[in-house]
């Protein structure tokens, strides 16, 4: 029997990095629809040099989400789409894509 991961693609995970690029932070989180939009649930690693990062692990599908730096709620400037949001602003928004993989026979 075929591991369901196997037959259906889109259940299985994918690691994706975000990354904010913000010099002076003391804090970056991220929040989002992938995370009951909870910032303290995911904060971002500072590799030196301003960046911060994180790693995810999502399934396919489309996500909504923010950065919030030092406690303020920011745009992913780097996202390729973006909408409104019910706060007068704008959520980012990520597309993960359908698992591809290949097999040696």
């Amino acid at each position: 029997i075929q591991p369901v991961s196997e037959r259906f693609p889109a259940l299985e995970e994918q690691e994706i990095i975000r990354a904010f690029f913000a010099p002076k932070a003391r804090e970056v989180n991220l929040a989002g629809n992938f995370n009951g939009w909870r910032p303290e649930a995911m904060p971002l690693k500072n590799t030196g040099a301003g960046e911060w990062v994180v790693r995810l692990r999502l399934r396919s599908g489309q996500y909504e989400y923010r950065f919030v730096v030092d406690g303020r709620w920011s745009e992913d400037l780097g996202a390729s789409q973006r909408v409104a949001n019910p706060y007068g602003g704008f959520n980012s928004v990520l597309m993960v894509p359908l698992a591809i993989r290949t097999s040696i026979l």
